[in-house]
């Protein structure tokens, strides 16, 4: 029975991808499929799926500067849309009843508002998975909308409190000394050296977080959440990151197949869920006008409520938890899965369009910002080559160029941490988006002659083509890639030269050591 469920897992997420969607769009349709043919999970896939999801808010917190969270717009912003959404919520869910329209599901004010809570929050999940393919979590619009799922995560566990009166223990307290630990964990990563034992100390310090948290009467996801912000930092953590991604990623295709075992509508169902898939537009809406209220830009309001605009698994925690109390009836629970399934999806597919969409509309996106929100990028005029992406290889290119006597060099970095150390060694770096539009289109009033993209996504390498064709450059482009199909591809698209950096590394190690064989054969 295991083998089929990776078998319908595989033939779905490969179709996806066929169709040009991300593999967990096909995950979450296996799991409807296999629930339609009336299987049962086992707990084997409830394990993967709580496994998956302990792992990746581990990861979360390697990659989590802790000062985001003090931040206005991310707490604030998430207080004033979660209550906006709520109160309006509460008023348009009874509408049908009210009109006549739906006799079979009514919604009086207990309903609605438990609906409404549950229906605020959106997915950690599928947020950090689409932010994660487009190598978008470290931009501006990807660390404000991580900001807002953890403070949106601090919300629930205060809710579970209250609606459950599960009262953490007393000693609950002592997580608050957890810091202190940090030099000691630290120490442990490095001494664990760089092989087997370094994903297996990942998986510890995750579900031993986990665990402390849980046995404390705190939410444990939390607990593995706080354990990587605790040993980040490190100079291993990005190499712990980078390890145990395909851990997670395998094991979240059990949370993702385990969506579809939740529930399947009745036909009864249908204008219910279609309504409370309408709503993800209000949603979207209340989130882009919040984040313009505190002073960001439309580009960065557009994105990150663009992300946000989901339903989370968080909400059947609530539903459930409301059925068993006896505030909700069982068919909100279910149609409550099936909404956020479809929300899913459709969050996904408009994601991978984000920056196209932008660039279509981005005049009506920046019409509402306040003056003085847009930032504005400065691009030196004299400007030959520009490397988008400073990290070891466009910082090694960077280096190269200026040995060899080429000047008139800047690079390009999303990461504002980053572009902040590269200035102070001295590197000419320029703070902004690969992808983003009007950035290329001020681009292209300079005298730019060469591009050379070494990003790590070949989803941002796509995208980041396709803005400067859309802004009309003109230049030479040259790109990184890793495998032979992404250089096909990126050649394709009209990429002048395209370097395999794992086939061609080989060839520039035997060049810089070629001098050494002439030295021996003199001798």
């Amino acid at each position: 029975m295991d083998f089929l469920w990776i078998l319908i897992a595989f033939a779905f997420g490969l179709l996806a991808r066929e169709l040009t969607l991300p593999p967990l769009v096909g995950f979450l349709l296996a799991g409807f499929v296999l629930n339609a043919f009336g299987l049962e999970p086992t707990p084997l896939l409830d394990e993967l799926a709580s496994m998956g999801i302990t792992l990746m808010l581990f990861t979360i917190g390697l990659k989590l500067d802790i000062r985001t969270l003090v931040r206005p717009e991310v707490w604030g912003s998430t207080l004033v849309q979660s209550s906006s959404w709520i109160l309006l919520a509460v008023v348009v869910l009874p509408i049908p009843t009210w009109l006549g329209l739906s006799h079979i599901f009514e919604v009086d004010i207990v309903t609605a508002a438990l609906v409404a809570f549950a229906l605020s929050f959106s997915s950690t999940v599928a947020v950090v998975k689409m932010l994660e393919e487009a190598s978008e979590l470290k931009v501006r619009h990807g660390r404000l909308a991580i900001g807002i799922l953890i403070v949106q995560d601090i919300i629930a566990v205060i809710f579970l409190v209250a609606a459950t009166g599960e009262i953490p223990t007393e000693y609950a307290l002592g997580l608050l000394l957890l810091p202190l630990a940090r030099p000691f964990l630290h120490w442990v990563l490095q001494r664990v050296g760089h092989g087997e034992l370094l994903p297996l100390t990942g998986l510890f310090l995750a579900y031993g977080g986990y665990e402390l948290f849980y046995a404390l009467g705190v939410k444990g996801d939390l607990g593995a959440l706080v354990m990587g912000i605790v040993v980040a930092g490190h100079t291993k953590s990005s190499e712990l990151y980078k390890t145990l991604m395909n851990f997670k990623d395998l094991f979240l295709i059990g949370f993702f197949l385990s969506i579809g075992f939740t529930a399947l509508p009745t036909v009864d169902m249908i204008p219910i869920v279609s309504g409370l898939v309408a709503l993800l537009l209000l949603k979207f809406i209340l989130f882009y006008f919040t984040f313009v209220l505190f002073g960001l830009s439309g580009r960065v309001s557009y994105l990150t409520a663009l992300a946000l605009s989901n339903y989370s698994e968080f909400g059947l925690i609530v539903a459930d938890m409301g059925v068993d109390q006896g505030w909700i009836s069982n068919e909100w629970l279910v149609m409550i899965a099936i909404a956020m399934s479809v929300s899913f999806l459709i969050s996904t597919v408009l994601f991978r369009r984000a920056h196209h969409l932008y660039a279509s509309y981005y005049r009506i996106i920046n019409r509402f910002e306040r003056v003085g929100a847009h930032q504005t990028i400065r691009i030196p005029k004299e400007l030959d080559v520009l490397i988008v992406g400073m990290g070891r290889v466009g910082k090694g290119a960077y280096q190269s160029l200026q040995r060899e006597g080429v000047t008139a060099v800047s690079g390009l970095e999303s990461d504002s941490e980053r572009v902040t150390w590269l200035k102070n060694q001295s590197f000419e770096v320029i703070s902004g988006d690969a992808d983003d539009l009007e950035f290329w289109q001020q681009a292209c009033r300079s005298d730019i002659r060469l591009v050379m993209l070494s990003l790590p996504s070949q989803q941002e390498m796509r995208a980041t083509i396709q803005m400067m064709k859309l802004s009309g450059y003109q230049g030479s482009i040259a790109a990184v890639a890793r495998y032979d199909d992404e250089r096909t591809e990126l050649l394709e698209l009209g990429v002048d030269v395209a370097f395999n950096y794992y086939a061609e590394v080989g060839a520039g190690f035997a060049a810089e050591c070629r001098h050494l064989l002439g030295t021996s054969n003199d001798k």
